[in-house]
C-alpha cells in the first residue's frame, strides 16, 4: 500500500520505519525544515539545543525499530545510560539522587524519613504490579469497549481509580519523597493529583530499564531513524503543509492528502502523528465526523503546556547533574494554578536539562548547554504571552541564578526560548497543549481517541493524543499498535 504519514515526531518516524519495513511504500510529511516535531533541534552560536523530550526510557522500543528494519542500531545512534537518573532539589536544600540503585534509594529514604523506608517497600511492590499489567497494554489497541471490559477487573485491582499522588501519598509519609515518587507524571502532561495511578509504574520501568540519552542529544536520535528510514526506501517531503485528509463522499475512506506545496498525494491510508484535535478540527469536514464533532473534542482536557528557555553558558556548572527537577516551595497548590486554575504563578517548579554534563560536545569547549522547562497553563487560561514571555524569562534566569547557578546571568552568551504560542502556532497544538490530551482515567485507554479512527476507517493516530499517550515510550507505543493494524504481521 501507499501510505502517508502526517507529522515527523517520534511516533511518525516510528510508524513511518514500521510500515516501510513491512512492504509498504511510505511518505512521510512535516511542515518544518527538520524532522523531529517537538524534539526538533536549535543550533545556535556553536550550542545544539534538543527542542523537548530528553527522558529515554524503555530503549527496547527504539532498538525495534532497527530490529525490523534489519539493521544494526550502532551504525545509526548511540545510547548511554545515565547515572543519576535525576537529581531532585528541594528549596530547604535538600537533594534526592534517583537512580535505580536499591540500597542507595533506601540509605537515601532513611536520611530523609526513617519511618517511610518500610513504606517504600511496600510501594515499589505495588508499582510492581502495576508495572507487570500495565506494560503490556501499551501496545495493546482499545478500539472496542470490550477491550477495556477485559482489564477491568485488573484496573480496580490495581487501585487504577486513585491518582499517582494517592496512590503514593498512601505508602509515603514524607513530602519530599511524596514528590520524588509522584512527580513523573508532569513529564508526559499529567496532574499528579489527577492522572490514573496506572503511570505509577512509570518507577518501576526506570528502575528496571534505567534513564538512556542518545549521544549528540535526542535530536542525533532522530537524525538515526531519519537516515534509517531513508536507508531503507522511505521517502520525507519537509516544508510541506497538509491541508487536508481527502475523504471520498461515497466510501467515506480517506484518499489522500492536499498540501501547501506538493498539491495532492494519494494514499490507501493515511496516519496522523499531527496533533489528534487538530487533525479533526482542521484537516477533516465536519460533515465526515460524526463520532468527533468539534463540540466533544472541544469538550476534552488538555494538558498544560511549557515555556522553555534554552541557553548557553561561557562556563560550566559541574555541581549540576544531567537532568535536574527543581521542586519549589509549592506543590499540590502550585499544580492546580497551572491545571485547574490555569494561572501563571509566581513560584516554580522547574526541570533543568544540562546534556552536556554527558557529553560535552554539544558546547563550544568550557561551556555548557541547558534548558530549563516550566510547566504553565495552555491557552484556555488569561495569560498573554506576548507581553509575558520576558518577565517570565528574566524571573526564572533570576530564580537559578540565586538558588543554583551563581552569576548566570553574567554568562549567558546565546538563548532562545518557546512558549504556548508555539505549541499552538508552529506545533499546530489545540490550545497550545504540550502534551495534547490530559492522561486522566477517563481519557485514557478506550476513552482516548482512538488509534483508528472510528469516523474514517483507512485513518490512524499515533503520538500523545492517541492511545496510550505522551512521554518517548507512549508514542513509539503507539506506532507499533498502528503498524500492527495495518499489517498485522509488523513487528
Amino acid at each position: 500500500m501507499n501510505i502517508v504519514v502526517i507529522g515527523a515526531g517520534f511516533g511518525g518516524i516510528a510508524t513511518a520505519i514500521r510500515l516501510q519495513a513491512s512492504g509498504h511504500q511510505v511518505t512521510l510529511i512535516d511542515k518544518r525544515d527538520k524532522l523531529g516535531g517537538r524534539a526538533y533541534v536549535y543550533e545556535l552560536s556553536g550550542f545544539k539545543f534538543d527542542g523537548g523530550p530528553t527522558i529515554i526510557t524503555a530503549p527496547w522500543l527504539i532498538e525495534e525499530l532497527f530490529d525490523v528494519s534489519g539493521k544494526p542500531m550502532q551504525d545509526y545512534v548511540k545510547l548511554v545510560q545515565l547515572n543519576p537518573f535525576y537529581n531532585i532539589r528541594f528549596e530547604d536544600g535538600s537533594v534526592f539522587h534517583y537512580n535505580n540503585d536499591a540500597d542507595y534509594l533506601i540509605e537515601q529514604i532513611r536520611a530523609f524519613n526513617p519511618n517511610d523506608v518500610a513504606g517504600y517497600e511496600r510501594f515499589y511492590q505495588a508499582s510492581q504490579a502495576v508495572f507487570n499489567k500495565g506494560l503490556p497494554l501499551m501496545t495493546k489497541p482499545f478500539g472496542n469497549i470490550t477491550d477495556m471490559v477485559k482489564v477491568a477487573p485488573d484496573m480496580v485491582e490495581l487501585q487504577s481509580f486513585k491518582s499517582v499522588a494517592g496512590f503514593v501519598n498512601q505508602y509515603i509519609q514524607d513530602e519530599r519523597l511524596r514528590q520524588v515518587f509522584s512527580f513523573h507524571p508532569l513529564l508526559i502532561g499529567g496532574n499528579p493529583f489527577q492522572s490514573t495511578s496506572i503511570y505509577a509504574m512509570i518507577h518501576k520501568l526506570e528502575q528496571a530499564f534505567g534513564i538512556w540519552f542518545a549521544m549528540g542529544g535526542t535530536g542525533a536520535l532522530v537524525e538515526g531513524l531519519r537516515r534509517l528510514f531513508i536507508d531503507i526506501g522511505g521517502k520525507v517531503l519537509l516544508n510541506t503543509e497538509v491541508t487536508e485528509i481527502v475523504i471520498d463522499a461515497k466510501t467515506k475512506r480517506a484518499t489522500g492528502v492536499n498540501t501547501n506545496n506538493h498539491g495532492y498525494i494519494g494514499a490507501d491510508a493515511v496516519v496522523s502523528n499531527a496533533d489528534v484535535a487538530f487533525t479533526y478540527l482542521n484537516l477533516i469536514p465536519a460533515k465526515y465526523r460524526r463520532k468527533w464533532s468539534d463540540k466533544r473534542i472541544k469538550s476534552l482536557r488538555y494538558s498544560m503546556s511549557l515555556f522553555v528557555l534554552y541557553f548557553g553558558t561561557n562556563r560550566q556548572y559541574e555541581h549540576m547533574a544531567h537532568h535536574e527537577i527543581l521542586m519549589g516551595k509549592r506543590y499540590r497548590d502550585w499544580i492546580e494554578d497551572i491545571f485547574t486554575r490555569k494561572y501563571l504563578p509566581d513560584d516554580f517548579s522547574l526541570y533543568l536539562h544540562r546534556p552536556t554534563a554527558t557529553d560535552p560536545s554539544l558546547a563550544p569547549s568550557g561551556c555548557d548547554c541547558f534548558y530549563v522547562l516550566a510547566p504553565v497553563p495552555h491557552l484556555g487560561g488569561n495569560v498573554d504571552w506576548k507581553t509575558m514571555a520576558k518577565p517570565f524569562r528574566d524571573r526564572i534566569v533570576k530564580y537559578l541564578e540565586e538558588k543554583y547557578l551563581p552569576d548566570l546571568s553574567q554568562h549567558i552568551v546565546t538563548e532562545h526560548y518557546i512558549d504556548p504560542l508555539h505549541f499552538r502556532f508552529d506545533l499546530n497544538s489545540y490550545l497550545g497543549s504540550a502534551f495534547s490530551i490530559e492522561p486522566t482515567l477517563f481519557q485514557s485507554a478506550y476513552f482516548r481517541p482512538h488509534n483508528q479512527s472510528e469516523d474514517i476507517s483507512n485513518l490512524y493516530f499515533v503520538g500523545a493524543g492517541t492511545h496510550p499517550g505522551a512521554g518517548i515510550p507512549g508514542v513509539l507505543s503507539s506506532s507499533k499498535i498502528v503498524a500492527q493494524m495495518i499489517s498485522p504481521k509488523e513487528g
